[in-house]
């Protein structure tokens, strides 16, 4: 049988730990060039940036849907999701946690690692 979990909302999980599965999502979804980044100690947009990049649309699609499907398993309630099959990139909104899947060439041209480098980067597989 399995468990059924009431939607939390940011402020009821641990937005570190939560991250790290995410993390833990896309590399078991075959993603490049993994990054974790602290971006609340320079922004209140969210508490963390997860960025991936994919090797395809279908790839890129695989990743955010593994991801969706684990943070529902952890009982989160997805806030937003912006991007569509085929433009190379996708982003979901957890509220703390942001979620960044790009293509390369989408990832190279907004450079979010660039722009928000005065964040801590905690973790990179590359």
């Amino acid at each position: 049988m399995q468990q059924k979990y009431a939607p939390r909302t940011p402020a009821e999980y641990d937005a570190l730990a939560i991250a790290r599965s995410i993390v833990d999502v896309a590399v078991d979804k075959k993603a490049s060039d993994v990054t974790l980044m602290e971006i609340g100690q320079v922004t209140t947009l969210a508490d963390f940036f997860v960025i991936a990049t994919g090797n395809s649309d279908r790839q890129i699609g695989a990743i955010a849907s593994g991801i969706r499907d684990r943070m529902k398993e952890e009982g989160l309630t997805l806030l937003q999701q912006e991007g569509e099959s085929g433009e190379g990139w996708g982003l979901l909104d957890y509220g703390q946690i942001v979620v960044h899947v790009f293509a390369e060439e989408q990832r190279q041209y907004y450079d979010l690692e660039r722009r928000w480098s005065d964040a801590p980067t905690l973790l990179r597989i590359q």
